[in-house]
């Protein structure tokens, strides 16, 4: 058999082994084991094992991901997360479909000190479900809300996907964070505009809340001044260089304990469960790396990516429809694969291809970011769905999947715009140098 047609079955075995509910690490770790052993032979295939598990595991760049992960773990400890949707009901909570608007901008908020689309839901499905049922709030929008708004998580640095796609590609983790931080607010906005152009047409679905005097929002502001303050210490400290991604990570997670213990929030069982799943997250997110590291060494020497880059070069189509091929796979794709192992599984066939067309690499990565996240909102997989089911206990699925409709529209209108505008993406990232 040619080794592309080896790839072709490779991909179909990893595709069983995701059926029959194989973890994503080991599917990928044996499909990629399996197929050097055809290429090469079962020893070499047996030498790549440790020697891709030790490079991920001793790669001081990946350090960078424990340490950014801790902080999102850190940063719900010290209740930044409370604070952040009381800031921004107190200012946006009067207005129809208001509850909705303020966990839309909390979420973006948490996603600037968490990075992780599941734990921006299910901390602000914590807060926000409640606050919407206490106001007659539709299940369907309420539920829909908050996990459709966790996908900013993803997008607004620090980005632990934006982060990973950096040390994949060693593009510049820097300027990948600046050039998520645009596209995350117009996200935030058009979702917003959404849902209060929905509510202001079906005025029972989403009633305004109380309105809180300007000196109460003032107020509600400054207790997230402590927020902001980390945000620009650890995402400029990384951008002017005074940090490395890992140093910059660790600074995050010392700062959301300092704030936690500043304000008597951060509790001692809080610090050592919070710790725990941060250990247990960060050994999940290496071990899929170690074993998809394993499963891309069968991936280069199957050679696809090089037949895929002549077969496209063959091709009478302009670029933008290849381009757009790439962002269907994408968009697909991750409805059936988490964002993390996804991208690890297709960057390296796409990247060299999309930086051969001409496209800047930063806006690629950003794009691929937004397209992932919104398969954690849709069927079949919808993990954050399956988060807020858990939340809400007994809300039915079809009802949570319903609500994101909705949002998912509005993502999916602002993902074009920026496709059609990578200017709206790249005029930050251009500024650092």
């Amino acid at each position: 058999m040619s080794p592309a047609f080896v790839f072709i079955l490779g991909i179909i075995l990893l595709v069983i082994f995701f059926l029959i509910r194989m973890p994503i690490a080991f599917s990928m770790g044996l499909a990629g084991f399996l197929g050097l052993s055809y290429l090469t032979s079962f020893q070499t295939a047996l030498m790549f094992v440790p020697r891709d598990l030790f490079e991920v595991f001793g790669s001081y760049s990946i350090s960078a991901i424990p340490m950014f992960v801790l902080m999102g773990y850190y940063g719900f400890s010290a209740g930044l997360g409370n604070r952040l949707y009381e800031s921004a009901f107190s200012i946006f909570g009067h207005i129809r479909g208001g509850l909705a608007v303020s966990t839309i901008f909390a979420c973006a908020g948490f996603g600037a000190i968490c990075g992780s689309c599941t734990a921006t839901s299910a901390t602000m499905g914590k807060l926000a479900i409640p606050a919407m049922k206490k106001y007659k709030y539709n299940d369907m929008i309420a539920a829909g809300c908050v996990a459709s708004s966790g996908t900013l998580g993803i997008l607004i640095p620090p980005s632990v996907v934006l982060l990973l796609y950096g040390i994949i590609t060693s593009e510049s983790i820097g300027k990948l964070f600046v050039a998520g931080i645009v596209p995350g607010i117009i996200l935030a906005i058009f979702m917003s505009l959404a849902v209060y152009i929905y509510c202001v047409k079906n005025p029972t679905v989403g009633p305004p809340g109380e309105k809180v005097p300007f000196k109460g929002k003032m107020k509600a502001i400054g207790r997230i001044i402590d927020v902001i303050i980390l945000f620009v210490a650890v995402i400029g400290g990384l951008i002017f260089g005074f940090f490395t991604p890992t140093q910059a990570g660790g600074v995050g997670a010392v700062g959301a304990i300092l704030i936690g213990l500043a304000r008597r929030e951060l509790t001692w069982k809080a610090f050592i469960d919070n710790t725990r799943e941060a250990l247990r997250t960060s050994c999940m997110i290496l071990t899929v790396m170690g074993f998809a590291t394993l499963f891309g060494h069968f991936i280069t020497l199957s050679k696809i990516t090089f037949l895929l880059s002549d077969w496209i070069t063959t091709l009478k189509i302009p670029s933008f429809f290849i381009m757009l091929i790439i962002m269907l796979i994408y968009l697909i794709g991750g409805c059936f694969v988490d964002s993390l192992p996804f991208m690890i599984l297709t960057v390296p066939i796409f990247y060299p291809l999309v930086v051969s067309l001409g496209y800047d690499p930063i806006w690629f990565g950003v794009i691929i970011t937004i397209l992932t996240g919104v398969g954690t909102i849709t069927p079949p997989v919808g993990i954050n769905v399956y988060v807020i089911k858990g939340i809400t206990n007994g809300l039915p699925l079809e009802t949570i999947f319903k609500g994101t409709t909705l949002f998912l529209v509005a993502m999916m209108i602002a993902t074009i715009i920026l496709i059609a505008f990578p200017a709206l993406t790249l005029f930050l990232p251009n500024l650092v140098q």
